[in-house]
């Protein structure tokens, strides 16, 4: 997306279209900081352990019935 808008800002200084570059440039600024807002979550984020069994934990169990 960010590439793209990148792309039509060049497209707009290209043919001359002002008021679309001013608006492009908006929206790309806008694209960026919320992409660094992204990076800085997930910069911070952590994994929590759901206390889900390890597949080691399952290796050598079987399920035996009487018939």
């Amino acid at each position: 997306m960010r590439d793209n808008l990148h792309d039509r800002v060049a497209e707009a200084k290209q043919h001359g279209w002002l008021g679309e570059v001013d608006g492009l440039t908006v929206s790309l600024a806008g694209a960026e900081q919320k992409l660094a807002r992204l990076d800085e979550l997930a910069a911070r984020s952590t994994t929590t352990h759901l206390g889900m069994p390890q597949l080691t934990e399952l290796v050598g169990r079987t399920l035996t019935t009487d018939t």
